[in-house]
Protein backbone atom coordinates (compact mmCIF):
# COMPACT_ATOMS: atom_id res chain seq x y z
CA UNK A 1 0.00 0.00 0.00
CA UNK A 2 1.47 3.17 -0.18
CA UNK A 3 1.95 5.94 2.02
CA UNK A 4 3.23 9.73 2.27
CA UNK A 5 4.81 11.35 4.78
CA UNK A 6 4.00 15.24 4.98
CA UNK A 7 5.26 18.30 7.67
CA UNK A 8 1.82 19.46 8.03
CA UNK A 9 1.18 23.44 7.96
CA UNK A 10 -0.52 24.81 11.07
CA UNK A 11 -3.99 24.98 8.73
CA UNK A 12 -3.46 21.32 7.76
CA UNK A 13 -2.32 20.33 11.81
CA UNK A 14 -6.24 21.85 12.61
CA UNK A 15 -8.01 19.77 9.98
CA UNK A 16 -6.25 16.41 11.02
CA UNK A 17 -6.85 17.01 14.36
CA UNK A 18 -9.57 14.39 14.50
CA UNK A 19 -7.16 11.65 13.02
CA UNK A 20 -4.41 12.37 15.06
CA UNK A 21 -6.71 11.93 18.17
CA UNK A 22 -8.00 8.53 16.71
CA UNK A 23 -4.32 7.38 15.84
CA UNK A 24 -3.39 8.24 19.40
CA UNK A 25 -6.32 6.56 21.22
CA UNK A 26 -5.57 3.37 18.54
CA UNK A 27 -1.76 3.55 19.26
CA UNK A 28 -2.18 3.94 23.41
CA UNK A 29 -5.10 1.29 23.09
CA UNK A 30 -2.86 -1.34 21.26
CA UNK A 31 0.51 -0.59 24.69
CA UNK A 32 2.72 1.96 23.16
CA UNK A 33 3.97 3.66 26.31
CA UNK A 34 2.77 7.52 24.71
CA UNK A 35 2.54 9.21 28.27
CA UNK A 36 -1.11 8.45 28.46
CA UNK A 37 -3.21 5.60 31.10
CA UNK A 38 -6.01 3.51 28.76
CA UNK A 39 -8.70 4.16 28.02
CA UNK A 40 -7.65 7.35 26.48
CA UNK A 41 -11.11 8.95 25.32
CA UNK A 42 -11.21 10.85 21.93
CA UNK A 43 -12.40 13.62 24.16
CA UNK A 44 -8.93 14.00 26.09
CA UNK A 45 -6.92 12.89 22.63
CA UNK A 46 -8.73 15.81 20.66
CA UNK A 47 -7.60 18.29 22.98
CA UNK A 48 -4.34 17.17 23.59
CA UNK A 49 -3.72 17.60 19.95
CA UNK A 50 -5.60 20.67 20.01
CA UNK A 51 -2.94 22.21 22.95
CA UNK A 52 -0.36 21.37 20.29
CA UNK A 53 -1.76 23.84 17.78
CA UNK A 54 -0.02 27.48 18.98
CA UNK A 55 3.70 25.44 18.72
CA UNK A 56 2.81 24.52 15.62
CA UNK A 57 2.21 27.75 14.22
CA UNK A 58 4.87 29.39 16.22
CA UNK A 59 7.03 26.54 14.72
CA UNK A 60 8.46 25.24 18.11
CA UNK A 61 6.57 22.04 16.89
CA UNK A 62 6.67 20.55 13.75
CA UNK A 63 4.54 17.19 13.31
CA UNK A 64 4.46 14.73 10.14
CA UNK A 65 1.99 12.62 9.09
CA UNK A 66 2.17 9.15 6.88
CA UNK A 67 -1.30 8.83 5.29
CA UNK A 68 -2.21 5.61 3.48
CA UNK A 69 -5.99 4.16 2.06
CA UNK A 70 -7.15 4.03 5.60
CA UNK A 71 -6.33 8.04 6.40
CA UNK A 72 -3.35 8.77 9.12
CA UNK A 73 -1.36 5.78 9.80
CA UNK A 74 1.53 7.17 12.02
CA UNK A 75 2.74 10.32 12.82
CA UNK A 76 6.15 11.98 14.39
CA UNK A 77 6.79 15.66 15.91
CA UNK A 78 9.97 17.41 16.24
CA UNK A 79 9.79 20.12 19.34
CA UNK A 80 12.79 22.67 18.52
CA UNK A 81 14.26 24.07 21.74
CA UNK A 82 13.78 27.81 22.45
CA UNK A 83 16.48 28.63 24.53
CA UNK A 84 19.48 30.53 23.35
CA UNK A 85 22.27 27.80 24.84
CA UNK A 86 19.78 24.79 23.34
CA UNK A 87 18.69 25.69 19.38
CA UNK A 88 21.50 23.31 18.02
CA UNK A 89 19.08 20.53 19.45
CA UNK A 90 15.64 18.98 19.18
CA UNK A 91 13.38 16.39 20.76
CA UNK A 92 11.62 13.63 18.48
CA UNK A 93 8.43 12.92 20.59
CA UNK A 94 5.27 11.38 20.06
CA UNK A 95 6.25 9.13 17.18
CA UNK A 96 3.57 6.25 16.47
CA UNK A 97 2.33 3.99 13.61
CA UNK A 98 -1.44 2.38 13.96
CA UNK A 99 -1.52 -1.17 14.93
CA UNK A 100 -2.88 -2.37 11.70
CA UNK A 101 0.14 -0.99 9.83
CA UNK A 102 3.02 -1.56 11.52
CA UNK A 103 6.13 -3.68 9.90
CA UNK A 104 5.71 -1.62 6.75
CA UNK A 105 8.49 0.79 7.85
CA UNK A 106 6.17 3.76 8.57
CA UNK A 107 8.31 4.25 11.89
CA UNK A 108 11.38 4.39 10.08
CA UNK A 109 10.19 6.77 7.26
CA UNK A 110 8.92 9.05 9.91
CA UNK A 111 11.82 9.65 11.43
CA UNK A 112 13.83 10.08 9.08
CA UNK A 113 11.93 12.40 7.95
CA UNK A 114 12.23 14.26 11.66
CA UNK A 115 15.89 13.73 10.90
CA UNK A 116 16.20 15.43 7.81
CA UNK A 117 14.25 18.37 8.91
CA UNK A 118 16.31 18.97 11.91
CA UNK A 119 19.38 19.00 10.13
CA UNK A 120 17.69 21.47 7.83
CA UNK A 121 16.90 23.71 10.43
CA UNK A 122 20.51 23.85 11.81
CA UNK A 123 19.94 21.34 14.59
CA UNK A 124 23.21 18.97 15.48
CA UNK A 125 21.84 16.77 18.19
CA UNK A 126 18.73 15.22 18.75
CA UNK A 127 17.12 13.44 21.40
CA UNK A 128 14.31 11.08 22.18
CA UNK A 129 13.15 8.56 24.88
CA UNK A 130 11.09 5.37 24.56
CA UNK A 131 9.89 2.38 26.56
CA UNK A 132 12.95 0.37 27.48
CA UNK A 133 12.35 -3.09 25.24
CA UNK A 134 9.39 -1.82 23.32
CA UNK A 135 9.67 -2.08 19.24
CA UNK A 136 10.52 1.77 18.91
CA UNK A 137 13.65 1.48 21.07
CA UNK A 138 14.70 -1.54 18.70
CA UNK A 139 14.28 0.90 16.07
CA UNK A 140 16.47 3.58 17.38
CA UNK A 141 18.99 1.57 17.88
CA UNK A 142 18.61 0.21 14.37
CA UNK A 143 18.46 3.76 13.34
CA UNK A 144 22.06 4.86 14.56
CA UNK A 145 20.56 6.26 17.97
CA UNK A 146 23.21 6.08 20.83
CA UNK A 147 21.66 4.96 24.21
CA UNK A 148 22.76 7.07 26.66
CA UNK A 149 20.98 5.87 30.11
CA UNK A 150 17.98 3.34 30.78
CA UNK A 151 16.09 5.19 33.81
CA UNK A 152 13.85 2.16 36.03
CA UNK A 153 10.45 2.52 36.71
CA UNK A 154 10.29 5.70 34.82
CA UNK A 155 6.66 5.88 33.41
CA UNK A 156 3.81 4.05 33.25
CA UNK A 157 2.70 2.38 30.60
CA UNK A 158 -1.15 2.35 29.56
CA UNK A 159 -1.85 -0.63 31.61
CA UNK A 160 -0.38 1.63 34.56
CA UNK A 161 2.47 -0.94 35.27
CA UNK A 162 5.62 1.33 35.82
CA UNK A 163 8.46 0.54 33.00
CA UNK A 164 12.22 1.47 32.03
CA UNK A 165 12.65 4.34 29.74
CA UNK A 166 15.79 4.22 27.20
CA UNK A 167 17.34 7.38 26.33
CA UNK A 168 18.65 7.92 23.12
CA UNK A 169 20.81 11.23 21.02
CA UNK A 170 21.83 11.39 17.50
CA UNK A 171 24.23 13.80 16.03
CA UNK A 172 23.56 15.11 12.65
CA UNK A 173 26.02 16.25 10.11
Amino acid sequence: MPYTITRLSVEDFRDSVQELAGLLCDTVSGGASLGFLAPLGRDAAEAWWRAREAAVADGGLAVWVSRGPGGVDGTVSLAFEAKANGRHRAEVVKLMVHPRARGRGLGRGLLAAAERAAAEAGATLLLLDTETGSDADRLYGAAGWTRYGIVPDYAADPAGSLRDCSFYYKRLG
